[in-house]
């Protein structure tokens, strides 16, 4: 099996007349994290939608796992792990039923939700209803679901959105937990302190281009005396 995990070659997406996405390239490895950065319209939810096979490119083609969706679409789903950006959970089951429906989904044992539960420490608010949860509540139940079967690809949009400063920091941990253990991470943020503490390749997105792809570390080297990650991005990405 190659090392390669998700290839994106020259997607892009229109609309109408209206072009969302134009001609983007990626390529993630087994163990690697990328961070897409950008604000609001830059694209990268349109990148993750498309991925996680909720949208269809216009042009271009994406392959995970040597699959692509139009070829299995069962086989291309069990490999990602998806973390939508708004997402609303049945406002009559606790964290617990919830978590356990989508275990049931995914054909994993209820060992594997306590486990989780405990990870984005939910556990013992398991037995309350997620309706009556705080925004940063229901991101990490949010996130244990996309981690439930140990995907090849961990998919996520704007995961750390409403975390407080010690969740944001477990976020870390737990992703750099699943890039050890050979899963590839995608995530969307705004944060550029996130995707610099924690990614290793960042793409730059602004009005639907990539404007810069390439490694967070080099460009933190070179934008050392400039802000690290936040300066490279605003010298990088210019509309």
């Amino acid at each position: 099996m190659s090392d390669r995990v998700l290839l994106v070659e020259k997607v892009s997406k229109s609309i109408g007349r209206s072009t969302l996405l134009h001609s983007c390239s990626l390529s993630v490895g087994r163990g690697e994290i990328v961070a897409l950065c950008g604000g609001n319209g830059a694209g990268k939810s349109t990148l993750i939608r498309m991925i996680a096979g909720i949208s269809r490119p216009t042009q271009g083609s994406i392959r995970l796992d040597g699959l692509s969706w139009s070829q299995d679409r069962i086989g291309y789903a069990d490999r990602i792990g998806y973390m939508p950006d708004e997402f609303q959970f049945g406002s009559a089951l606790t964290a617990y039923e919830t978590l356990s429906f989508y275990a049931s989904l995914r054909r994993v044992g209820r060992d594997r939700v306590l486990e989780l539960l405990d990870e984005v420490g939910l556990l013992e608010a398991r037995g309350r209803k997620v309706s009556a949860f705080s925004k940063g509540m229901r991101q990490r139940l949010l996130f244990a679901q996309a981690m439930l079967a140990k995907p090849a690809l961990l998919l996520l949009d704007e995961p750390t959105n409403g975390l407080d400063p010690h969740w944001m920091e477990e976020f870390g941990r737990l992703i750099r937990q699943a890039a050890s253990d050979g899963q590839a991470v995608v995530f969307s943020t705004h944060q550029l302190n996130i995707a610099e503490s924690y990614a290793d390749q960042a793409l730059f997105m602004a009005s639907g281009h990539v404007r810069y792809s390439g490694d967070v570390e080099t460009l933190k080297d070179q934008y050392r005396g400039e802000g690290g990650l936040y300066g490279a991005f605003h010298a990088l990405v210019k509309d």
